[in-house]
């Protein structure tokens, strides 16, 4: 049973409140980056260089939760000192 103080996420839109640093995670695991194709180690390196070392993702909600751990490992590795991930609110 799930603890009643915990509300879980939901990113029906994720497009909604994307910021424009963030890059947006497919359900096959495929990232894109203000609508280009981007690999993970492509993203830390450019949001690295800009001197970002909190790197923001939007995961679409259908993402396999171990697709997600795997992504954060690689942007860690790549120098990413902060993993932000960006959903959305519903309204209850």
């Amino acid at each position: 049973m799930l603890d009643r103080e915990i509300e879980l996420i939901d990113t029906r839109n994720p497009m909604a409140s994307t910021p424009p640093d963030a890059a947006v995670i497919r359900p096959d695991g495929s990232m894109t980056l203000n609508g280009a194709a981007i690999t993970p180690e492509m993203y830390a390196r450019t949001r690295l260089a800009d001197g970002e070392t909190a790197l923001r993702i939007v995961p679409d909600r259908n993402l396999p939760a171990k697709a997600l751990v795997e992504l954060v490992a690689t942007l860690r590795a790549a120098g990413a000192s902060e993993i932000w991930i960006v959903t959305e609110r519903v309204p209850r």
